[in-house]
Formats: structure tokens, C-alpha cells, sequence
């Protein structure tokens, strides 16, 4: 029934086809059909051609007319609109729902009137036998309606029947439909849900009080996300999942911190206060901006891990950040078994519909390479963004829309009926640990203060906060609730809250409190094996050879296929060059270098992953580290092949994005030390799609949050006139967010010393992010090529000096980097240029100053020149004028350009040849 229309009149051919259908195979149909067909075999007994008096096949459910029964066109076309009269409901109740606490809802016409379905009231004392679809059996027309609108159109809104698989749909509804009938808390239950709201109420109120003024983003309105997050912990833990990691902007995130995190107030208010800690490293961060790890115990004696992720003010960029640790998390600790991890992403309502990369991470959900097992994402929403109200921030009807790309089910509740958050929660944690897919709460609620709380909200919403200044908190609310049904003495919430007020103030009198005990697990403790770095670490790099013994081993898996697997004639080329090149000729190229750098990380039994768009075989057909048989299309990955006891080699090709996926890679860098995670951009020029993330976290997290990461960017650049998106990767940007040794950037130019950089993220002591200038035209170049020697022995070269040119003669220095470097050079050997050397910087930052000292110190009556390729306001011109002031430079560069390059090749040509004939006149 998915496609079909029920606000469409019944169709007696579309009902005939069905009951054929049915006939041939029952679960061929909706489950609800099966069961009405079981009890009324209308087709046969009554035709839709007119009545029958002739007996029926089989005895009839009850209910259902007997034989004999004139029974007409009209009764059997009431049947089945009952029948869609349910399936409205299933479908579109969620519109009538009463799931905004302070808004009258918007009239969306769900078009759920008996009216609509040609049924009045006086069919509504009549027995159907559609009443199964709800309770199992006949059932009157009053009676079915009531609990339809008692499922549906209270203070949850459910929506889940676009499901298109109907194990899932059924689940849910069989779930939702009994207990949405019979829903009850226990007295316990219902004071520990007072509980919460009573932390979260006052925990604002008192830092509104005391802290008059200062920014903390808080909660008020929303307090419910509070016993809702202990619900779905609570939950959680109790269906084995030990590991939860929470995603969140500022809207909160101090009341989360405290109540559901359990850092100390203590350390919270000192923040408050502006009292430094006791060790202060690199820049820090605002407060709501801090992450955080808590180890609890739950309810029922469950010990779970949380964390809290740090974020930017870039509301959902946290989001690829949470599950690529989770999975990084997973694959590391609990054997990629994602029933005992939990990722929980909490969104603002303007900000999940807005912006981007919340499609991009739900898209990611179902895919190989990045799948976490399913997320609870939970939606404060509050109804405003910033000063922009709803109606002006969303096309859609709800803020959850992007829920149906993946078919995940959407449950809209109404944040100031706790019960129905709580239920919410504990289902979705069910429905996640049973499908491991992903599922929304899109919780209703309010903000009682502007964007924050010096901000003047009735500016721009003057009606919405004339009603939200007379509305009661959501603990009021509840306790008015409880105390009216008897549940609890109302005098108990009031004690609650004296009490709660006592302990803050303490708190704030520097009372200690306890910080919980946190026992580190595996992935935690291997960072500690770790240290900050220092600047010596960079005058030189450490040993990274590796023995030819390992080469040779996995050289034998880069050129040897499984028994029986088909491989194209140029695949078979490539393998047997490969072969050539290392056993042979002992020398490798690029691709060669990189694999076998690889494959000696993987020996060491560390993990190795790669994603990127087309990574696999490569954009450029050079890597061809995943092979696929021709007449099976099964792949198989020879790295995986070198030994029995081996790291794992993970490889995927990514979906066409840049934002998310970079995210997702920065998040499982930072959760495993012991993982070489690598993000390839098709072309480096496209990083710019993920800027938001090199800016925010990569470049900074370390200064910001002390938080660190190994992850590698490759970044394919390099002028060869393929147009101003194919060419710059836009080095300048890296270069103007380097400093204090942050990030590595490098623009290398021989396999080895790629090989060695690969192997150097691994060998350092410490982790820092390593941005690559990866070359194009270079993977081919037949100058590109290192003695296998090379990888043998030695270490990664920051400078590689000039062995050609006579230091008696030399008059000009060139100091350059990447590919550029070969064009130099052959103009260098053609016109046996031995008075101009040619210095290769092939890390740009951490600046090797000492190493250009000495190499250009052989020169001593030399002008020295920076040389580029990139335009004079693009590259490495201006970070080399501020890392080296004291040696006098001047530049060859193209002329400065909005553009990164020319889009016409004979234009391009020209540029370049100036470039070269420039630097050699």
C-alpha cells in the first residue's frame, strides 16, 4: 500500500488486484490487508459486479456477514474505507498531533474527517471488520477512531509508514499502536523523571541568577532533553551497548555537561568564574564549546563510557566528526560490533534543516565505508534560529524531512510532556539496537531567552514571547501533572527543588565535589603513550627504513592475484611492471612507493584506511590497490595479503563528498593513535568544499581543545593546464593556518620521500595532521622514480639540496617545491646550467630553516629566488616572507590572479615556459 493514496476514493479494480495478489501469495500485501483478507473473503463470497446470496468457501471470522448475507456494493466499499481511515491515521495523524507546547498548530489539512473517507456518524456504533488492523478483531467505528486518535494525534506525532521495508514498518507499528494504548510509568519511574527535570531547571536557573548576563546558551524550554538522554543511556546500556558518543552545539550543552555527563560543578563554574586551570596548553576554547569523557554507572548497574565531542560554533559540522570516532571505536576496541557503541547527534531545528552536511552524514549512514550501526539523532527544537523564525528557515513541513532519504522513522513529540520524550527515547534505542538504522525525536519545545541571554527576543518574535514568558517550565508542568493524578505528593517536587538549590551553592562555596572515576580504555591509554611535540622534533626526522625482507614481502602481495581471478590486460600489464620494478630494476615510482609504504604500516600490524572519491583505483589510474576480477567483478585487495598476523587495510571509495567524509576521517584519526587514516581529494582544489572542517578542526583542535590527530590530506595539485579547478589546491590557506608547528605541509618529489612521510606519521612520538601536495602528471613522470634502497634505508628529507650545480660558479639560488621541480630541472640539464641550484623544500611547514641555512650557505655570492607555479598572491610566496626574514628573496611567480589558473592550455603553456625561462635568465 506505499503507493498508493488514501485520501484517493476506494477502486474496486485496485482492491480486486490486491485480493489476487493475496491469493498467489499473502505477504506479497501489507500485513494489515493479510489480516483483513483472512477474516473477510469478500472477493469470493461477495463479488464487486453486485450482491450475492451464494455461500462462501470456507467459514467467515467472526464478525463477518454469514452466508446468505445480502451484502452490497455500499458495505463492502465502507469496509474499505475504514480500512484507509486507519491507514490515514498511520500515515498522516502526526499533523493533527498536539506536539507544540506554546503554537497552535498549522491547519496541513491531513484530511482525517469520516467525512473524507465517505463515513458519518451513524456508521460509527457499526461493527467493521477493518477493527483487526487495530485490536486484533472486529471492532465498532467509535471505538477505533478513539484509539487511532489516542495513538496518533496526542503529544506524539508519528511518522514511519513511507518504511519501505516492512519488517521495520510492522515492528514499529505493532509497537507503537499497543503501546501507545497502554503507556505507563511506574511511581519510581515518574520521580526519577521529576528528578532529572528538577537538575535541569535549577541548574539554569541558578546560573541565571548568579551569572547575570554571561553567555551559557542554555536550556530553559528544553529542559526535558535532560531525562531524555538518561533514558536513552539508561536504555542503552541495558542493550549492551557500553560506549556512547554525543554530538551537540551550544544550545545546553553546560546543563548536558553537568546532569547527564556528570562533570563537576565545580569545574563548570570556575569556567564561569574565568579562573584558568592548573595547566594551560595551546589557546582554549569558550566553555560551551569543551568536550568532555565520564565513565557511569546507570540505573540498573551498567558501566557506560560517554563522551562529548568538542565543537565549533559551525552548528552540525561535529556531526561526520562523532562517527568516524565511533567507528574508529568499534573497529578498535569492540571488533566492528556496533551493538555495543552508540552514536546520539543532537541538532537545533533551524540548523538540521539548514545546513548541508546534515545530508551528506545521513546519506553516509548505510555505506560500507562508514557505517556506525545507526544514530539517535535528537532535535531540540525550539522553534527559532537565532532571530529567524520557522516559517523563514525551512521549505519542508518539519525540520526532520531529511529523516526520508534513508527511510528512518521520525517521532515528533511534544517537549513539555516528559512521559512521551522518555517513551520516545527508549523506543528509538530499541528500534536502533534491533535494525542498526537510524531514527529521529524531533522534540517540540521553547526558548525562553533570546539566541542568548543578553539577546532581546521579542525584536523579531514580540506574540511567540509574550506566550512563552506566561508558560510554565516543563518541571512545573509534570509536577502539576503528577500531583493531579495522584502519582506523587506535590510537596516532593518542592523538596527536590530545595534540595537541588542547597547543593549548587555549595558547589559554588567550593564545596568538592567528587570528580566519577574514569578507568581508560584501550584507545585512550595508547594516546597516553603519546606526547606534546616539541620544535627539535622537527630539525630532523626520525629513522623509517624499513627491511628488505618486509619489502620483498609485500611486494610478493602487490603482484600476486588468488587462483582463477580474471584480471584485464592492462591490470596484468600494471602487475607485472610492478613485479619488474621491485624485484628487478629495484626501484619503485609513486604508486609503488605508496602501497609498500602502506603494506610496512600494516605489518607492524597498525590499521591503515584510505577514502576518498574513486581511492581505490585512484583518480588518476595509478594506485590500483583494490583489483576487480573482469568476468566476476569480485574485488580483491592485496594488501591484505602480506602476513597471517597484520593490521587491517581498509579502503573505501567515498560518496561524492568532500565536507562530510573529511569529517567523518578526522574523527577516526582522533580516536585510534595507532591508525594511519588518510582522506584523498579527487583534486586537491575540491578540499575547498570541506573548509569548515580544515579550519575548525584539523588546523586547530590540538591549540583548542588538546585534542590530536595523525589524519593525512592528499591533495592532488599541480599546474598542467586542466583549468582553474584542477590545478591549485590552494596552499596558501594551508600555510596561512600554520604556526606552532600545528599541521605538516608538504609538496614532496620523490617516491621515497613519500614513502618515508608515511611512514613518519606512524614513527612520530606525538600526532599531528599532515597535509599532502600530491602530484598528478608526477605519478608518470619517468624522473619520479626511487632506488629501492632508498626505502631501505634513511629517513624523510624536509630539504633535498642541488648535486649538479657548481658551488664556485652558482650565481642564482632556486628554491621550490613539487612538481615545478622537474621542469627546472631538465632546463637546468639541457642548457648544463651549473651556475643555478636548485633547492627542493619538501616540507613547507614546520619551516626547515636550519636545513636552507646550510644548504644555501654552500652559495655565497647567489641571489636567491622563490620559485612558483602559482599565481604571485597564491602559494608559498607570502609564508615564506614571514618564516624567513632574514634571507633576502625575491619571486618568480604567474601574475596575480582571482583565478587559480587559466582555463585555455596554449595560455597555460606559455605562462609556464615564462616561469622556467625567467628563472634561468
Amino acid at each position: 500500500m506505499d503507493n498508493y493514496s488514501y485520501i484517493a476514493n476506494s477502486d474496486g479494480a485496485y482492491i480486486e488486484e490486491l485480493y489476487n495478489s493475496y491469493k498467489q501469495n499473502p505477504s506479497s500485501v501489507d500485513e494489515g490487508w493479510q489480516k483483513f483478507f483472512e477474516g473477510f473473503d469478500f472477493y469470493q463470497k461477495y463479488p464487486l459486479n453486485g450482491n450475492s446470496n451464494g455461500a462462501a468457501a470456507g467459514q467467515p471470522s467472526a464478525g463477518a456477514p454469514t452466508a446468505g448475507t445480502k451484502v452490497d456494493k455500499e458495505q463492502i466499499q465502507k469496509e474499505m474505507e475504514v480500512v484507509h481511515l486507519i491507514r490515514g491515521y498511520r500515515s498522516r495523524g502526526h499533523l493533527l498531533a498536539k506536539t507544540n507546547p506554546i503554537r497552535e498548530r498549522i491547519d496541513r489539512k491531513p484530511r482525517l474527517d469520516l467525512a473524507d473517507f465517505k463515513l458519518s456518524e451513524s456508521d460509527l456504533d457499526t461493527v467493521f471488520e477493518a477493527g483487526t488492523e487495530v485490536f486484533g478483531k472486529p471492532a465498532k467505528l467509535r471505538d477505533i477512531v478513539e484509539a487511532l486518535k489516542k495513538i496518533y494525534t496526542r503529544n506524539i506525532g508519528f511518522e514511519y509508514l513511507y518504511i519501505r521495508d516492512r519488517e521495520q514498518k510492522s515492528w514499529l507499528r505493532e509497537k507503537i499502536e499497543k503501546e501507545a494504548l497502554t503507556m505507563d510509568f511506574t511511581l519510581d519511574e515518574k520521580k526519577h523523571i521529576l528528578s532529572k527535570l528538577n537538575e535541569a531547571v535549577v541548574f539554569e536557573n541558578f546560573l541565571h541568577t548568579k551569572y547575570l548576563g554571561q553567555k551559557r546558551f542554555s536550556l530553559e524550554g528544553g529542559e526535558t532533553t535532560i531525562p531524555a538522554l538518561d533514558a536513552m543511556i539508561n536504555k542503552a546500556a541495558e542493550m549492551g551497548v557500553v560506549e556512547v558518543m554525543i554530538g551537540m552545539a551550544h544550545r545546553g550543552r553546560l546543563n548536558v555537561l553537568a546532569n547527564i555527563m556528570r562533570k563537576t560543578y565545580e569545574q563548570i563554574f570556575n569556567e564561569f568564574e574565568g579562573n584558568l586551570p592548573d595547566q594551560v596548553w595551546g589557546d582554549g576554547d569558550v566553555k560551551y564549546h569543551m568536550g568532555f569523557s565520564s565513565q557511569i554507572t546507570t540505573d540498573t548497574g551498567e558501566q557506560v563510557y560517554l563522551k562529548l565531542a568538542p565543537n565549533p560554533s559551525h552548528l552540525e559540522a561535529v556531526n561526520p566528526v562523532v562517527e568516524g570516532f565511533i567507528r574508529a571505536r568499534a573497529d578498535g576496541m569492540y571488533e566492528s560490533d556496533y551493538d555495543r557503541v552508540l552514536p546520539v547527534l543532537i541538532h537545533g531545528d533551524a540548523a538540521v534543516a539548514g545546513q548541508g552536511i546534515v545530508y551528506e552524514v545521513t546519506q553516509m549512514s548505510g555505506l560500507e565505508g562508514y557505517y556506525t550501526g545507526g544514530t539517535i539523532h535528537f532535535v531540540i527544537n525550539n522553534q527559532v534560529g537565532f532571530t529567524t523564525d520557522f516559517e523563514d528557515a525551512r521549505s519542508s513541513i518539519y525540520c526532520t524531512d531529511v529523516a526520508k532519504i534513508i527511510d528512518a522513522p521520525v517521532f515528533h513529540v511534544n517537549g513539555d510532556d516528559p512521559e512521551a520524550v522518555v517513551y520516545c527515547m527508549r523506543l528509538a534505542v530499541e528500534y536502533r539496537q534491533k535494525f542498526n538504522k537510524d531514527i529521529f525525536i524531533d522534540m517540540v519545545c521553547y526558548r525562553r531567552h533570546g539566541h542568548n541571554e543578553s539577546d532581546e527576543p521579542k525584536f523579531t518574535q514580540p506574540v511567540l514571547y509574550k506566550s512563552i514568558e506566561n508558560h510554565q517550565n516543563p518541571r512545573e508542568i509534570y509536577q502539576k501533572t503528577l500531583a493531579e493524578r495522584g502519582d506523587v505528593d506535590a510537596a516532593l517536587a518542592a523538596t527536590m527543588d530545595k534540595e537541588f538549590k542547597g547543593l549548587l551553592q555549595e558547589r559554588l562555596d567550593m564545596v568538592k565535589q567528587k570528580a566519577l572515576p574514569y578507568a581508560m580504555p584501550k584507545l585512550e591509554l595508547e594516546w597516553r603513550s603519546l606526547r606534546n611535540a616539541k620544535a627539535e622534533d622537527f630539525e630532523q626526522s626520525p629513522e623509517t627504513g624499513v627491511p628488505v625482507e618486509i619489502l620483498n614481502k609485500i611486494g610478493t602481495a602487490l603482484t600476486t592475484i588468488p587462483e582463477g581471478f580474471t584480471t584485464l590486460k592492462q591490470i596484468d600489464k600494471l602487475l607485472k611492471d610492478r613485479k619488474q620494478m621491485i624485484f628487478d630494476a629495484k626501484q619503485v615510482n609513486w604508486a609503488t612507493a605508496e602501497l609498500l609504504a602502506y603494506g610496512s604500516i600494516l605489518a607492524e600490524n597498525k590499521t591503515v584506511r584510505l577514502s576518498g572519491q574513486d581511492v581505490q583505483r585512484g583518480t588518476f589510474s595509478h594506485r590500483h590497490a583494490v583489483l576487480t576480477d573482469a568476468e566476476t567483478n569480485v574485488a580483491h585487495s592485496n594488501l591484505d595479503f602480506i602476513q597471517e598476523e597484520q593490521g587491517k587495510f581498509m579502503i573505501y571509495n567515498s560518496l561524492l563528498s568532500e565536507y562530510g567524509v573529511l569529517g567523518f576521517e578526522f574523527g577516526y584519526s582522533m580516536a585510534n593513535p595507532n591508525a594511519l587514516v588518510i582522506w584523498e581529494a579527487q583534486f586537491g582544489d575540491f578540499a575547498n568544499g570541506a573548509q569548515v572542517m580544515i579550519d575548525q578542526f584539523i588546523s586547530s583542535s590540538e591549540t583548542k581543545w588538546d585534542r590530536w590527530t595523525g589524519l593525512v590530506m592528499l591533495l592532488p595539485h599541480g599546474y598542467e593546464g586542466q583549468g582553474p579547478e584542477h590545478s591549485n589546491a590552494r596552499p596558501e590557506r594551508f600555510l596561512q593556518l600554520a604556526a606552532n608547528n600545528n599541521i605538516i605541509l608538504a609538496n614532496v618529489t620523490t617516491p621515497a620521500n613519500l614513502f618515508h612521510m608515511m611512514r613518519r606519521q606512524m614513527a612520530f612520538p606525538f600526532r599531528k595532521p599532515l597535509i599532502l601536495m600530491s602530484p598528478k602528471s608526477m605519478l608518470r613522470h619517468p624522473l619520479c622514480v626511487s632506488p629501492l634502497d632508498d626505502l631501505i634505508n634513511g629517513r624523510f628529507q624536509e630539504t633535498i639540496g642541488d648535486t649538479y650545480a657548481d658551488p664556485k660558479k652558482v650565481k642564482k639560488v632556486l628554491l621550490c617545491t613539487g612538481k615545478l621541480y622537474y621542469e627546472l630541472f631538465e632546463k637546468q640539464q639541457k642548457d648544463g646550467r651549473d651556475d643555478v641550484a636548485i633547492i627542493r623544500v619538501e616540507q613547507m611547514h614546520p619551516f626547515p630553516k636550519n636545513q636552507l641555512n646550510k644548504l644555501i650557505g654552500q652559495y655565497k655570492k647567489a641571489k636567491v629566488f622563490w620559485v612558483q607555479e602559482e599565481p604571485f598572491n597564491m602559494g608559498g610566496w607570502t609564508f615564506m616572507l614571514r618564516m624567513y626574514p632574514e634571507q633576502p628573496l625575491e619571486v618568480i611567480a604567474r601574475r596575480p590572479s582571482a583565478s587559480p589558473s587559466t582555463g585555455f592550455a596554449k595560455i597555460h603553456a606559455q605562462e609556464q615556459a615564462e616561469i622556467v625561462r625567467h628563472a634561468f635568465e
